[in-house]
């Protein structure tokens, strides 16, 4: 019986898809492990979306290799993003790999693993409620990956090219999803796409998303649902209220990119800094208490100083709960690499650091607000390294991307694992919350 390690890459979309080819190995009798050194078959789930990634890559099909070195007899086995995109140079980079595979045989990884032909497809993966899955997550959340590809064309972005157009799967088939989620103890699920404000449209559905929500919020159990990636320019009245629904956490992930007007024109995106301000307002007024996330990349061709001061100057002004930035990667077959790169390497990643001291400020300000309040978190489990603190999120906290909320216990409390509690805010910080069990 073969052991069979895997090592995800990347976003959260690719951890899916490894959790998917993990329920094919379990189907098909293989022992998972955790530790490659024990491993007969080493999987890695590559990203190539931009250079930083392929690296990591690099760097992880390099330590594989040298595995192999001392155990001839291991198969090494690259899948994903990066194989997609980069497969002829890989293969000559990498010639102990033993066996690749792009975006599009997922579920043909058990014939791979044993040398058996198979016909590749000729689109990307995308798994159904049929397809086996182990979850990698604590048992109280999960993603649900809701459709692959993505149909927008923004000037900097190899998606498209690597995953092709926006496919949906079906409501049926998410919703099935969510209640086999649900019954094996799952309790928030994270709609995650290259765009989940997209939703549907392929399928001839210019409210798709709204129609599948309005089916989760039926899902018995099901407590907490939360959209991620969605477009600024997708995101309608319709939406909003469907939003303030109590199940829907009042939470949005929406990459702006960035503020300058010259800039967004060249990344071929909808909305600049101006746009951009008065959406959020809106959006505030009618939810309250949304908490906002974004995705921001300097450095992009033609950002001079103005340009940055008015990327800096939107940040000040929307005040965003979290927010994560990029270095602009100049990528092969994007529209936008016949620009060039005008900024200088020193000078992108001054810009980076600049962002976060700025956000840093605006994220220690937001979480204060906390402070002696009373919030529901979803209670994960303790920390491997202090067993008498849990790890727990709020409606606010996207797992693995924002921040967390910390308990301290001294009292025998394990029962409350995998539930919602109340718990009481004793002390924040510029990411992380502390509190306490509610009595």
């Amino acid at each position: 019986m073969k052991k069979v390690a895997l090592i995800s890459l990347g976003c959260a979309k690719n951890l899916v898809d490894s959790e998917v080819m993990l329920g094919y190995l379990q189907q098909n009798d293989f022992t998972l492990v955790t530790d490659t050194q024990e491993a007969d078959v080493i999987i890695v789930n590559t990203c190539g979306f931009i250079q930083p990634a392929r690296d990591e890559a690099d760097g992880i099909l390099t330590n594989v290799i040298n595995i192999k070195e001392r155990r001839k007899d291991i198969r090494i086995i690259a899948v994903g993003c990066y194989v997609e995109r980069n497969s002829q140079e890989l293969k000559k980079a990498f010639p102990e790999v033993d066996v690749w595979m792009g975006v599009t045989d997922f579920d043909k990884i058990v014939p791979a693993i044993e040398g058996i032909p198979f016909k590749s497809s000729t689109v990307c993966y995308l798994y159904d409620h049929k397809s086996p899955r182990i979850l990698s997550t604590p048992s109280v959340w999960a993603y649900l990956k809701i459709s692959e590809g993505c149909s927008h064309r923004c000037s900097f972005c190899a998606i498209p090219q690597i995953k092709g157009p926006y496919r949906s799967r079906s409501i049926f088939s998410i919703k099935e999803e969510s209640l086999i989620l649900v019954s094996r103890g799952v309790k928030e699920i994270n709609l995650i796409s290259q765009d989940s404000t997209y939703y549907g449209r392929d399928l001839g559905h210019s409210d798709g998303l709204i129609s599948l929500l309005r089916e989760l919020i039926d899902v018995n159990r099901l407590e907490w649902i939360r959209i991620l990636y969605g477009y600024p320019e997708e995101i309608s009245d319709p939406l909003l209220e469907i939003m303030a629904e109590e199940k829907i956490c009042s939470y949005l992930d929406i990459p702006f990119q960035h503020a300058d007007p010259n800039v967004i024109k060249a990344m071929r995106r909808g909305m600049d800094g101006r746009s951009a301000l008065m959406l959020i307002e809106k959006i505030r007024k009618k939810l309250p208490d949304i908490a906002f996330r974004t995705s921001l990349i300097v450095g992009f061709p033609g950002e001079g100083r103005k340009e940055f001061a008015h990327l800096k100057n939107f940040i000040k002004a929307a005040q965003f709960d979290h927010l994560g930035v990029f270095i602009y990667s100049p990528e092969e077959g994007t529209d936008c690499l016949p620009l060039g790169s005008s900024v200088q390497d020193r000078i992108k990643q001054e810009r980076l650091e600049e962002i976060f001291e700025i956000q840093a400020n605006i994220s220690y300000k937001n979480n204060s607000k906390y402070f002696g309040r009373k919030i529901d978190v979803l209670v994960e489990g303790r920390l491997q390294d202090r067993p008498d603190v849990f790890l727990s999120r709020a409606r606010f906290q996207a797992p693995e991307v924002d921040g967390v909320v910390l308990l301290n216990t001294a009292s025998d409390t394990s029962n409350v694992v995998n539930s919602i509690q109340k718990v009481e805010i004793t002390d924040t910080d510029v990411y992380d919350l502390q509190g306490k069990l509610n009595p």
